[in-house]
C-alpha cells in the first residue's frame, strides 16, 4: 500500500476529486494548508499599500491506495490539477506499513 499526498491549487480540488473517483479512489482527506515553493509568495495591493504574501493557500489531498494503482492515481492528479503555471503543486508517495478500519478491525487492503 502507498500513501499519496498531493498539494494543489484550491480551485482544482473538485476536478481532482472527480478524476480520482473515476479511478476508484473512495476516500481521501482534504486539508487547507499554506506554503511556498519556487514561486516564493507574491505581493498584493490592499487599500493602496503593497505587502508581501509569503505563504500561499493550497490544498493537501491525502489518500492510501494499492501499490499497483499508484501510477494511474498520480497521472489522474496531474491531468486534473495541471494549469501550466508556477505553483501547480507537488505529489509525494510513501509506503504504508499497515491500515486498520477502526469500526470493523479490517486490516490493510480490506481497510481501504
Amino acid at each position: 500500500m502507498k500513501m499519496i499526498q498531493a498539494i494543489i491549487k484550491p480551485f482544482k480540488v473538485e476536478e481532482v476529486r472527480e478524476a480520482l473517483a473515476r479511478h476508484g479512489i473512495e476516500g481521501m482527506t482534504v486539508t487547507e494548508v499554506k506554503g511556498f515553493g519556487r514561486q516564493k509568495g507574491h505581493t498584493e495591493l490592499y487599500r493602496g499599500t503593497e505587502y508581501q504574501v509569503d505563504f500561499l493557500p493550497k490544498v493537501q489531498l491525502t489518500m492510501v491506495t494499492a501499490t499497483d494503482e499508484v501510477d494511474a492515481v498520480i497521472q489522474a492528479i496531474i491531468d486534473a490539477a495541471y494549469t501550466g503555471k508556477v505553483g501547480d503543486g507537488k505529489i509525494f508517495v510513501s509506503d504504508v506499513a499497515q491500515a486498520v478500519r477502526i469500526r470493523t478491525g479490517e486490516l490493510d487492503h480490506d481497510a481501504l
